[in-house]
């Protein structure tokens, strides 16, 4: 990919700016693109433009909103290899892994363009209180505005499908603040979403520093929406600013896996293995901490061991990557420094722990305890602790040992074990017989604690993007 300028998209087009900042490719350093550095202005004109469009969205009929979305759908799949190159590219992410995103991304906005369809109230019976009598009650769903997206660099295209496809389903405008290093998906996204017929101005693109931007985008009182993947830190800073306007939090984890001693370990280890290290770790709900029944621990984590050893690390356009390089060397310095901070207190490394410029070997760490980072923090990087365990109850404890509660994940062959564990685990979701890092497009997905709060997949982002509006009539006067 050609080193050129990708200017903001502003009102329907592109729109230079005096700044740009260099974009390079996180494996090798190559230079991918110079991106338009917005400033607060951009901004205020971006979110003014998306305000005046929202009297047309708001009278789109549906059909239209879903037309212009499956049109999205049919562009998607004619350009599926450049996608994934794209995303292989600014992201770092191994193609094939790539091409599975561009996947779900098509099915994202395809979920959107039937859910456009389906947005509906119910009727109240009115008559079920004394009063009521004479009466009918019903209830419709309106969209809100101006929605703010900001999203991480991880799932360049599937994390802004989440937030852009139930926005436009419900009627809504948005402003989209991709991540710095993965802004090429998002505005690639602007002229699919422009060719499918979306009204000028319904969606804005500002690309540029986080730091620079946030004020201007979260402050805005014609901004009635924020949705957010990211750090709690930075979830915290614009709930802060927030005010009563709606949020929705997609924020930190550290997903843990629960192993039952009566498992097939030959048939879950591969998928284990799988859950902690691709895209090398950097996924919300990646597998961090598995806690592994102490009459089998030894085995798993040999075999576990033996399997994590086998994944190829290397460029990411090479077919036979698993796992390429970190986003960028900071991240690799930090999780340097965690892998050194809990080995000095006493872990051990299984295998891996080694670093080459921005990539880092695939790491199990043994003997690990749940004071160290690795453990108690989002390592959000290819490592892994194994932990043995004596009872599920202890095991649930350890689990539930944490600030965040997105993911959990619980192999075991006991129907009883399954539903008890469901109930105790303290997360957003339970996933039973599979890891914590499974998520298909439509199902309900959102933490608790920490891991934040409110819940995308289509249907359920369609209602945190809309308001309920309640109608009675009167009927005999």
């Amino acid at each position: 990919m050609a080193a050129v300028t990708k200017d903001l998209w502003i009102n329907g087009k592109f729109v230079a700016t005096e700044r740009t900042y260099p974009l390079y490719a996180p494996y090798d350093g190559q230079q991918l693109a110079a991106i338009a550095k917005a400033d607060p202005g951009h901004v205020q004109e971006a979110i003014a433009g998306a305000h005046r469009a929202f009297q047309t969205m708001r009278e789109l009929p549906a059909h239209r909103r879903a037309e212009i979305l499956f049109e999205v759908v049919r562009q998607l799949k004619e350009r599926k290899e450049e996608m994934a190159r794209i995303c292989s590219l600014e992201a770092g992410k191994p193609i094939r892994t790539a091409r599975g995103e561009i996947e779900r991304t098509i099915a994202t906005y395809q979920f959107a363009g039937e859910e456009a369809k389906r947005i509906s109230g119910e009727t109240i019976p009115m008559d079920a209180a004394p009063g009521g009598e004479d009466r009918v009650g019903f209830t419709w769903r309106e969209p809100l505005g101006v929605v703010v997206a900001i999203s991480p660099f991880n799932f360049p295209f599937n994390l802004v499908a989440h937030k852009l496809g139930p926005a436009i389903a419900a009627g809504n405008t948005v402003v989209l603040k991709p991540a710095e290093q993965t802004p090429l998906s998002a505005l690639i996204m602007g002229e699919l979403f422009h060719n499918a017929g979306l009204p000028e101005g319904a969606l804005q693109i500002v690309t540029g520093s986080g730091r620079e931007l946030s004020e201007a985008l979260i402050s805005d009182e014609r901004v009635k929406k924020i949705t957010f993947t990211g750090s709690s830190e930075v979830g915290r800073l614009i709930k802060s600013k927030a005010g009563l306007r709606k949020t929705t939090m997609e924020l930190g984890s550290n997903s843990a896996l629960i192993v039952e001693p009566d498992v097939p370990l030959d048939k879950i280890i591969p998928r284990c293995v799988e859950g902690a290290f691709a895209y090398a770790g950097q996924v919300c709900i990646s597998l961090q901490r598995i806690f592994v029944h102490e009459s089998i621990y030894s085995e798993f984590s040999e075999r576990f061991i033996e399997r994590t050893q086998q994944l190829n690390v290397g460029d990411p356009l090479d077919e036979n990557t698993d796992l390429s390089a970190m986003i960028n060397s900071r991240e690799a310095d930090r999780i340097e420094s965690w892998i050194r901070e809990a080995v000095d207190a006493g872990a051990k490394i299984g295998c891996g722990g080694r670093r080459d410029g921005s990539t880092f070997s695939p790491t199990v760490l043994l003997d690990v305890t749940r004071d160290m980072s690795v453990s108690c923090k989002e390592v959000f990087a290819p490592i892994v602790s194994i932990v043995p365990y004596r009872s599920l109850d202890e095991a649930i404890e350890l689990v539930n040992d944490s600030m965040y509660g997105l993911n959990v994940g619980i192999y075991t062959q006991n129907i009883g074990h399954a539903f008890y564990a469901s109930r105790k685990i303290e997360s957003g979701g339970v996933i039973v017989n599979d890891i914590p890092t499974f998520r298909v497009d439509h199902m309900p997905y959102g933490g608790v604690k920490e891991s934040g709060y409110g819940r995308e997949g289509i249907k359920y982002a369609v209602q945190e993007m809309t308001e309920l509006k309640f109608v009675t009539i009167k009927t005999q006067l």
